[in-house]
């Protein structure tokens, strides 16, 4: 594994933590509403509502609310929900993927338009964008929480695909199916992680004038209030 200091998404990302996680449990809740509605609230006869609590436990989301999104998830009332991507092309050749799950598509429809028509920007042919990402699983440690060869080796033999380090954080990137595996092996010896979530990751970044990156950032704080928009990704070199 090799450090290709391309976390600049990340860190940017980092200091919305808050929002960010807010938004997360949303998605999870809506996960579990999704999956008991098909198959029943016992995760041991349904597999995906399992693989939504361990995605709910790499999120580091309470059991108490764990339990409780299941117990409203068996609720008649609950409306199905839509995984959806959208991809836009923001200012200065900048490409944006929004992840939203949503219970009605012309709400969502209508909200991207009129974060585009508001802040510039279009929505893009699917797969123009997503191309010049890839899915990864991120593990952030504080690096007051671990010592770097020890980690390293550790998330090594545990199957990550790649290391790296920043100001703060030591940030071990995996395969999206072995993101929990790992954290769980982190955690076994005894390191904190403090925070782990799927992200996607450009392959390439666009570095762009200050007038467009503000512009840009404008887009993406309209698009972070969408309720049904759960996370935004943007290839912007920061």
């Amino acid at each position: 594994m090799a450090g290709h200091s391309k976390w600049a998404n990340i860190k940017h990302k980092k200091e919305r933590a808050d929002k960010k996680k807010g938004k997360e449990f949303s998605r999870i809740a809506k996960e579990i509403i999704n999956a008991v509605k098909q198959n029943g609230p016992d995760p041991k006869n349904n597999s995906k509502l399992k693989l939504v609590i361990q995605k709910a436990k790499t999120a580091n989301m309470p059991n108490d609310i764990l339990e409780r999104n299941i117990k409203k998830a068996s609720s008649t009332n609950q409306e199905n929900f839509t995984e959806m991507t959208y991809e836009l092309y923001g200012h200065g050749g900048v490409g944006i993927i929004a992840d939203i799950m949503t219970d009605n598509k012309n709400r969502i429809s209508s909200d991207i338009r009129i974060a585009t028509n508001k802040c510039g920007g279009s929505v893009a042919t699917p797969g123009s964008v997503a191309f010049n990402f890839d899915r990864k699983g991120i593990i952030q440690i504080n690096k007051k929480d671990a010592i770097e060869d020890e980690l390293f080796l550790i998330a090594s033999e545990a199957g990550a695909e790649d290391f790296d380090t920043d100001e703060d954080y030591y940030i071990i990137v995996t395969a999206v199916d072995d993101l929990f595996k790992i954290k769980e092996a982190l955690i076994e010896n005894k390191i904190n992680c403090e925070d782990s979530s799927l992200e996607m990751i450009p392959k390439t970044s666009v570095q762009c004038s200050k007038e467009d990156q503000e512009a840009n950032q404008k887009l993406i704080d309209f698009l972070e209030n969408i309720d049904d928009v759960d996370a935004i990704y943007h290839n912007m070199e920061i």
